[in-house]
C-alpha cells in the first residue's frame, strides 16, 4: 500500500506537479473577445489502426482578446498544450479524416466565442507570455485531488504499519507478564 502512493506520487510529480509549476499563466483575468476567425488550415497525421497513418487538415482558429487588467491585444489559447502543438492557432480540433467535421468543430467554438464576449482567462503576471489561456489543464484543485488520495493511501499505510507493531509489542508484553506470574 505504502508502495503504491510511493509509485503513485513519483509519477504524479513528474507529469502533473511539473506541468503545473512549469506554467506561467496564474492570473486569472477577465478578457473581451475582439475578432475570433478561421485564418488557415494545418496538415495533421490520424491514426487508422496499427501501423496505419493517413494525413489529414483542421482548420486553424485564431481568437485574440483584449485583457481587461492590461488593455493589451493578445492571442487566445485554449490550454497550455495548444500553444505547444501549434502557435498560430487558439484552437485545435482532434486531427480526424473528416475534415468537414473538424471544420463544423471549430464554427461551433467559434460562435461561442461570439455568443460570450466577456470570459474568464489565465494571464502571466510578469508579462513574458504574449498570450493568455482560456482552461488551465492542472489547475490547484485538479493538483490537491490528485494527490489527496496517495497522501490517505500512505496514511493508510503508516496505521497498518503501526498496528502490526503495536499488536507485536502487546503480544510480548503480555507474555513477559504471563512468565513473570507463573
Amino acid at each position: 500500500m505504502m508502495v503504491c502512493s510511493i509509485m503513485m506520487y513519483f509519477l504524479l510529480g513528474i507529469t502533473l506537479l511539473r506541468s503545473y509549476m512549469q506554467s506561467v499563466w496564474t492570473e486569472e483575468s477577465q478578457c473581451t473577445l475582439l475578432n475570433a476567425s478561421i485564418t488557415e488550415t494545418f496538415n495533421c497525421s490520424f491514426s487508422c489502426g496499427p501501423d496505419c497513418w493517413k494525413l489529414s487538415q483542421y482548420p486553424c482558429l485564431q481568437v485574440y482578446v483584449n485583457l481587461t487588467s492590461s488593455g493589451e491585444k493578445l492571442l487566445l489559447y485554449h490550454t497550455e498544450e495548444t500553444m505547444k502543438i501549434n502557435q498560430k492557432c487558439s484552437y485545435i480540433p482532434k486531427c480526424g479524416k473528416n475534415f468537414e467535421e473538424s471544420m463544423s468543430l471549430v464554427n461551433v467554438v467559434m460562435e461561442n466565442f461570439r455568443k460570450y464576449q466577456h470570459f474568464s482567462c489565465y494571464s502571466d503576471p510578469e508579462g513574458n507570455q504574449k498570450s493568455v489561456i482560456l482552461t488551465k489543464l492542472y489547475s490547484s484543485n485538479v493538483l490537491f485531488h490528485s494527490l489527496f488520495w496517495p497522501t490517505c493511501m500512505m496514511a493508510g499505510g503508516v496505521a497498518i504499519v503501526a498496528m502490526v507493531k503495536l499488536t507485536q509489542y502487546l503480544s510480548l508484553l503480555c507474555e513477559r507478564i504471563q512468565r513473570i506470574n507463573r
